[in-house]
């Protein structure tokens, strides 16, 4: 199931500050292209923790 599209309005990387794209396909995440990195979605839960980001 998509994350809903008013949290991803307010969603950041909690790295650089950016906007962060939504990534459905594969493993669900959030990609952040300035400082490329990943953020996994886990259980619908998008898990914005830096030292848990895979770089992309």
């Amino acid at each position: 199931m998509p994350l809903d599209q008013k949290l991803l309005e307010i969603l950041a990387c909690p790295a650089c500050k950016g906007a962060l794209a939504y990534r459905a396909e594969g493993p669900e995440a959030l990609d952040c292209p300035a400082c490329r990195k990943r953020y996994l979605v886990k259980d619908g839960i998008p898990v914005l923790l830096a030292d848990e980001a895979v770089g992309i």
